[in-house]
């Protein structure tokens, strides 16, 4: 079985190899994917177009760290973002459903979140995740991983949004 060649080591075995399951899956279904991420910053996306052969399963990756980013890149509306704040339940389906609505991928995942200390009443490890599939409804996950550090809250957020892609073309 093929493996993630430039992240390994960098994850755990366990999350290399929810990716690998998660492209073979798509291959197999002739599946695209897309990702829009906050807070993992590009680590969810880079994982999925390390996996030597597979990578034709990736359609692309938004990186949207900011507000006007998620706006701009995803058609967020401000009004959301400043309605419910970047880190919630609303924000991180509208970002699924950007990056489906801004790409050609059959299905799509957002992380939006608090990777470590952000502002005075901001929760540590506090994440939402959406995921939209085409033709199908938009769900959503809430995680609090804790004051763990950025590292570990980026890697547990990675393996949840992996998990939520397979549901979504499972």
């Amino acid at each position: 079985m093929a493996g993630a060649e430039t992240l390994s080591g960098a994850l755990p075995p366990e999350v290399e190899q929810l990716a690998i399951r998660l492209l073979t899956i798509a291959c197999d279904r002739e599946l695209t994917l897309a990702t829009a991420e906050s807070c993992t910053g590009g680590l969810i996306a880079s994982l999925l177009t390390d996996v030597d052969g597979m990578g034709h399963a990736f359609e692309r990756g938004f990186v949207v760290y900011t507000d006007e980013a998620k706006a701009g890149m995803l058609g967020i509306p401000r009004a959301l973002i400043d309605a419910h704040g970047a880190v919630s339940r609303e924000v991180a389906v509208a970002m699924a459903e950007g990056a489906l609505s801004h790409s050609r991928a059959d299905a799509a995942v957002s992380v939006t979140g608090f990777a470590g200390p952000a502002g005075p009443d901001d929760e540590p490890g506090l994440v939402h995740f959406g995921c939209a599939r085409r033709g199908r409804p938009a769900f959503h996950r809430e995680e609090h991983f804790g004051d763990i550090g950025r590292g570990k809250v980026r890697e547990q957020a990675t393996r949840v949004a992996l998990e939520m892609m397979l549901e979504a073309i499972g």
